[in-house]
């Protein structure tokens, strides 16, 4: 038994080309990768990688000049949060949102529209697993090309169940379908129908939007095309906490509103869904729309 705890530890130990996050006593992270013989210059000495490789997850690796670190390999929000970004990405509060919600796991197929810097697109990479499949669209080259080295740096390589393309996602030809459409776009309300064709029966469509603006023409869209279940819309906020002894507080900095995401999920073809009954509030729609 002891001989194998001993094997499984000695599989955890850093190794050259690792990544590793180095956090001081002031909780300030920094992320290099170990290159045998090289050295990572501080304020207060340098420390020499040869040092770090071979040590286990957990370590205290100290510089020439006594400044200390605790060494980790840095978790998935650790990764995004630090990587270089040609847009902004979708904060891991959200993306876990995204994949928890749309219920994104093995061997599901997704389809991605908005990549950005590709901190979505690991979430999902991770979540659909060797037997899902990603299939993301960028319009811009210069984005595609931040997300694809952030992606195989993460991975260390390209994942095989990923395929990115730059373009307009609704100027492609899809000749699949898919479980999911993922998207994180400026104008999702024009994707409607192209979900609603590339979609599986039960399919979810969900989309990340910044302003309320947005929320509304989506929902909109997707009550119009009548091939979706009524769409639902939410936000997170996550507020982390101090505690100190019996000094227990709400810390004064927090994540709060990224964005909002909605939902909705495919219709059988050629299915009525029964009309969500409700009240509309006063001022939500004109005088028209109402006699209508």
């Amino acid at each position: 038994m002891s001989d194998e705890v001993t094997t499984k530890d000695i599989d955890r130990r850093f190794v050259a080309g690792d990544r590793v996050q180095l956090t001081d006593a002031k909780g300030k992270m920094h992320t290099i990768t170990l290159v045998a013989d090289r050295e990572w210059h501080t304020h207060n000495g340098w420390l020499v990688h040869n040092d770090v490789i071979g040590k286990p997850e957990g370590s205290v690796v100290e510089t020439t000049g006594g400044l200390k670190f605790l060494a980790f390999r840095p978790l998935y929000a650790d990764y995004v949060l630090s990587m270089p970004r040609g847009a902004t990405i979708v904060y891991p509060k959200d993306a876990a949102m995204i994949v928890g919600i749309a219920d994104i796991g093995p061997g599901v197929r997704v389809l991605e529209a908005g990549v950005g810097s590709g901190a979505l697109s690991i979430a999902m990479l991770k979540a659909v697993g060797p037997t899902g499949h990603l299939t993301s669209f960028e319009r811009r080259d210069e984005f595609a090309e931040i997300a694809t080295k952030n992606v195989t740096d993460y991975f260390a390589g390209k994942p095989s169940n990923w395929d990115l393309h730059v373009g307009s996602v609704q100027d492609a030809v899809h000749a699949g379908k898919y479980d999911r459409v993922i998207l994180d776009m400026l104008a999702p309300w024009d994707c409607v129908e192209m979900a609603a064709t590339v979609l599986e029966p039960g399919g979810v469509f969900m989309s990340y939007v910044a302003t309320t603006t947005q929320l509304s023409q989506v929902a909109e869209a997707i009550k119009s095309s009548a091939q979706f279940t009524e769409p639902e819309s939410f936000e997170s906020i996550v507020r982390g906490w101090h505690h100190e002894g019996l000094a227990v507080r709400p810390q004064h900095r927090m994540i709060g509103h990224t964005g909002f995401l909605i939902m909705s999920r495919r219709l059988a073809p050629g299915t009525i869904a029964p009309a969500r009954r409700r009240r509309p509030s006063k001022g939500a729609y004109g005088v028209s729309e109402l006699e209508a």
